[in-house]
């Protein structure tokens, strides 16, 4: 059974940095794309950054570009989530996901999901 279990969100204050952790099981974590898409309260999905499996190239949308960095640890079966600089409109729940897309027109498309780990930024 594929398993994708979010960590490491929260309350955070405007400027402050986070580092999201997923943790996948049930599959070949090493030959898998994986992607970070976030859900704000009230909005659709967002894709947020994919990292490929093969080159290791990465990608990100421009609303977190420069902020967030995205990161695989192929030994643990986790891909992380760098967030620095954060901003209110940063806050949302954030996702992972086993494909390197994700999200199509708007919605959820393919792949796994994991249940979405709550970040807040507030001061």
């Amino acid at each position: 059974e594929v398993q994708l279990v979010e960590s490491g969100g929260g309350l955070v204050q405007p400027g402050g940095s986070l580092r999201l952790s997923c943790t996948a099981s049930g599959f070949n974590f090493a030959t898998r794309d994986m992607s970070w898409v976030r859900q704000a309260p009230g909005k659709g999905p967002e894709w947020v950054s994919s990292i490929n499996s093969r080159s290791g190239s990465i990608s990100y949308a421009d609303s977190v570009k420069g902020r967030f960095t995205i990161s695989r640890d192929n030994s643990k079966n986790i891909v992380y989530l760098q967030m620095n600089s954060l901003t209110p409109e940063d806050k949302a729940t954030d996702i992972c996901n086993d494909t390197d897309i994700p999200i199509l027109e708007g919605r959820r498309v393919g792949g796994n999901w994991g249940q979405g780990n709550q970040v807040t930024v507030s001061s």
